[in-house]
């Protein structure tokens, strides 16, 4: 009982004041750690969630054309499509088009509209420079008559359902547009051959992709293979060599590679003076340098995580496996290489997303034939202003990373990427 009693005893019963207070410095803490966490949470939503939610949110929004015409769009969206619209919808765009011309907006809705059906802008352009000399009570009678005279294209079913499609604020168009597929007014989706662009710039990108991923994997696992289990001195020695291209800057790199690369540039200079080749070879814009220089970029990138795993591998698991007769290609199919996967797939993982995302080296070294889809959504960014499509092509793009990367994540333990 004594054991008992003194065992107990060792147990504090704390009344409802203390326990309160105990709460309250709880609280206390918790907001204090939430105060000092609260800027990295700012600068997260503001540069990372952000961006991206506007980039979704732009993909699917596009007033412009409801902006512009928003009565002719409010008649289109009950016209079926079967044949041409009625008269009401042919005055009311007529009336609207005089406004464009008078604000000088006329030319923005040819824009829209011409990225759904080329060649409507001329159409748009002419009619609203006609029919903005013609008074409004004319129009109102005889806006289907004058709207005819302004342009034979009305008369086309083609250009309605152009206008339509552009008139939707929230839509799916772009999608499909990147997508080489296109909405019919009946609400079918169909594809659209005539426009493979985005689709083969997909493919090229992915190509490419995966052609510079292969080559950094082929030349970083030896050199990161010898940087594992050569002497820290040596190894330290070494790395500044890896890591030299981080401290110079990515145009600098891109200049020297051009100056290598063009015509009249050092490796062709050399081939003509030795007899090798009798005029310069084609090595500057196109896919060839593009992949090049991309590799020489992103190599320090595959080989650090690799370096990482297998510094961290026990030698002792490659002695086993030679103490029991196991010859050293087998050695390693079955023993290194397997331990070496979590940093195989991290270094693919970051060359292959980074490249895809890249944009500069390959506008500047690789020409028409090695422009990837990074450089049409900078394309739309800054020269089309076609935010909508930009943005949707960047969402796809985004998709595709996601998906990698929860590849990424069911293939990888984290545990094992840690720097030694």
């Amino acid at each position: 009982m004594k054991s008992q009693h003194q065992h107990s005893s060792h147990y504090t019963v704390l009344s409802a004041d203390e326990k309160a207070a105990a709460r309250a410095e709880h609280h206390r803490h918790q907001w204090l750690a939430f105060s000092l966490t609260l800027p990295l949470i700012c600068f997260l939503v503001f540069s990372f969630i952000a961006p991206i939610a506007t980039l979704l949110f732009r993909s699917v929004y596009h007033p412009n054309v409801q902006q512009l015409i928003p009565q002719t769009i409010a008649l289109l969206n009950q016209w079926q499509g079967d044949k041409l619209p009625n008269e009401q919808v042919m005055t009311q765009m007529a009336l609207e088009l005089k406004v464009l011309a008078k604000e000088r907006k006329a030319g923005q809705l040819a824009q829209e509209v011409n990225r759904n059906l080329p060649g409507a802008a001329s159409s748009i352009k002419i009619s609203a420079r006609k029919l903005g000399k013609i008074d409004d009570a004319i129009l109102l009678h005889q806006g289907q008559d004058y709207l005819f005279n302004s342009h034979p294209n009305w008369k086309n079913k083609a250009i309605w359902t152009a206008i339509k499609e552009a008139g939707q604020v929230i839509t799916a168009q772009y999608y499909l547009t990147a997508l080489s597929l296109e909405s019919t007014v009946q609400g079918h989706i169909q594809f659209k051959p005539e426009n493979k662009l985005y689709i083969d710039l997909f493919f090229k990108t992915l190509k490419m992709a995966f052609i510079v991923t292969s080559l950094t994997l082929i030349l970083g696992y030896p050199l990161a293979y010898y940087l594992a289990h050569v002497p820290s001195r040596t190894a330290n020695i070494l790395f500044i060599f890896v890591l030299l291209p981080f401290w110079t800057s990515i145009l600098v790199r891109t200049t020297a590679w051009i100056a290598l690369l063009q015509s009249h540039g050092v490796i062709n200079s050399t081939l003509l003076w030795l007899n090798i080749i009798q005029q310069p070879l084609p090595l500057l814009y196109n896919q060839f340098s593009t992949i090049l220089v991309m590799t020489h970029i992103l190599l320090p990138l595959m080989i650090l995580p690799l370096y990482s795993v297998m510094k961290s591998i026990d030698p002792c698991y490659v002695r086993a496996a030679g103490s029991l007769g196991a010859k050293p290609i087998r050695i390693f199919c079955t023993v290194y290489f397997p331990m070496t996967l979590s940093g195989v797939s991290a270094g693919i993982l970051l060359v292959f997303i980074l490249f895809i995302g890249y944009f500069i080296t390959p506008a500047l070294v690789g020409g028409t034939d090695g422009q990837l889809i990074s450089n049409i959504i900078a394309f739309h960014m800054q020269k089309s202003n076609n935010w909508a499509l930009a943005s949707a092509l960047g969402a796809l793009l985004l998709l595709f990373i996601i998906i990698l990367y929860w590849v990424f994540d069911r293939l990888t333990d984290p545990n094992k990427l840690k720097l030694v």
